[in-house]
């Protein structure tokens, strides 16, 4: 196949084969097209759009672009759980040892956190001892085992998503929807997961900031999934401030555990419990959504959501004595507290901003290969609607570095808004996406 006839074919406007595309894929990623001649066909998607079949076709090509995993050798139903990015979003945590505990097998590959949102194994990492980096063969022996392993993604997962998206980074291409849909999928189908359930983030902190291209990106990912042959569901849930209250990876673990404990936030559990449930009912252990939310429950007040995540750790490695003892965990040696000057309640925080300010104490990474501190972070006290009185501790900066601590205490305070008059909680969970439509709540 000639190259410039598909950009071409592209730039016309017009559908390009599923031969094609898998041409370009593999050819791609075999170093056998030039950089140049891939960011013009990306610019041709970028004005003139990919339709749901293209979108499907290219998806696959570049899942298939390195090693299918391949999880038939664990029994059950396996449902894959992706967020989208946010702040505070230590959904994972929580919800893997609780569905896990009801039942589901939850095979996970996760990845690490970027600019201003947080990552899973970076969390993980914060226990001390703790192995991500498993064999496949331990990763499905545990699974089998105790129902749970989380690990981190391998290099040759998807490795033409990797290539195309620094590419795309440098040509100003990254905001195509269907690409983005497609770098997202194309990962979560090359993991091997028998069902998908996708939380999109909307607003101020999240890739998506309205609710419309939120819902764009999400029907054209459970296309994708459905198309593979998956059954996949997407939920559209806020980040317009962050979900938890917890920022920085030590800070996150702690919040988890509490959460299991069943003294976490509720927000945090409630996007917990909406997921869970949808995964419950797709690994055939619960028939609706309420009897979902009822296992779920059980799981935390029993306390073997909590059990289950011990076991996990202690299995890949981790000191489990650390989820209960917090000081065996990394802490920060100053602990600025932000207090409140007059009674007044929280209007807005803003959650991309204190993402951002929390990577600048050095709880995340400007570029892939910075190195963290996973004691820093923000542990709020507070969220929006909530009633503050005078001298109460609003948050909490957690770092080791003064100098950091007085270059970004400027951007924290900036980032949470007061008012004397009281503001309406935010709408936590907009709606639900699935083959069957969209269903609002």
């Amino acid at each position: 196949m000639n190259m410039v006839d598909l950009i071409k074919k592209k730039r016309n406007g017009h559908e390009l084969a599923e031969e094609e595309i898998e041409y370009v894929i593999s050819a791609y990623t075999a170093d056998s097209i030039p950089d140049y001649q891939m960011a013009a066909l990306m610019m041709a998607v970028y004005f003139t759009g990919m339709s749901k079949r293209e979108t499907a076709d290219f998806t696959m090509a570049m899942a298939h672009s390195g090693k299918m995993a391949d999880l038939s050798a664990i029994n059950g139903v396996k449902v894959d759980k992706h967020s989208t990015g946010g702040v505070a979003d230590t959904t994972t945590l929580v919800l893997a040892p609780l569905v896990a505990a009801c039942g589901a097998p939850v095979a996970k590959m996760a990845g690490r956190g970027l600019g201003h949102t947080g990552g899973t194994i970076d969390k993980l990492e914060a226990i001390p001892g703790m192995r991500t980096s498993l064999s496949m063969d331990e990763f499905i022996r545990n699974v089998n085992s105790i129902g749970l392993a989380i690990i981190s993604q391998t290099d040759d997962l998807a490795p033409a998503d990797k290539k195309l998206y620094a590419l795309r980074d440098v040509t100003a291409t990254v905001d195509i929807m269907p690409l983005i849909a497609s770098s997202i999928m194309s990962k979560k189908l090359a993991a091997g997961a028998d069902a998908i359930v996708l939380d999109v983030k909307v607003g101020q902190g999240a890739f998506m900031k309205d609710y419309k291209s939120a819902l764009e990106l999400a029907d054209i990912m459970v296309n994708i999934g459905e198309s593979a042959g998956k059954r996949t569901m997407a939920a559209i849930t806020d980040m317009n401030q962050p979900l938890g209250l917890a920022i920085g990876n030590s800070l996150e673990v702690i919040e988890a555990c509490e959460t299991l404990k069943g003294r976490g936030h509720r927000d945090l559990l409630d996007v917990c419990m909406f997921l869970g449930s949808y995964m419950l009912m797709l690994a055939g252990i619960a028939s609706t959504r309420e009897e979902a939310v009822a296992e779920l429950e059980h799981a935390l007040e029993s306390g073997s959501g909590f059990a289950k995540l011990k076991q996990m750790v202690e299995v890949q490695g981790g000191n489990a004595d650390a989820l209960d003892d917090y000081s065996l965990l990394t802490q920060a040696r100053i602990k600025y507290e932000i207090k409140a000057e007059n009674n007044a309640y929280i209007s807005s925080l803003s959650a991309e901003n204190l993402g951002l300010c929390a990577m600048r104490l050095g709880a995340g990474r400007m570029i892939k290969d910075d190195s963290i501190d996973l004691s820093a972070g923000i542990m709020l006290n507070k969220k929006v609607g909530d009633f503050v009185r005078k001298g109460e501790t609003i948050a909490v900066v957690h770092t080791n570095d003064r100098q950091k601590l007085s270059q970004v205490l400027p951007d924290i305070l900036s980032s949470i808004q007061m008012t004397e008059k009281p503001v309406a909680r935010p709408k936590l969970i907009h709606a639900l996406v699935s083959r069957d439509g969209v269903e609002s709540f």
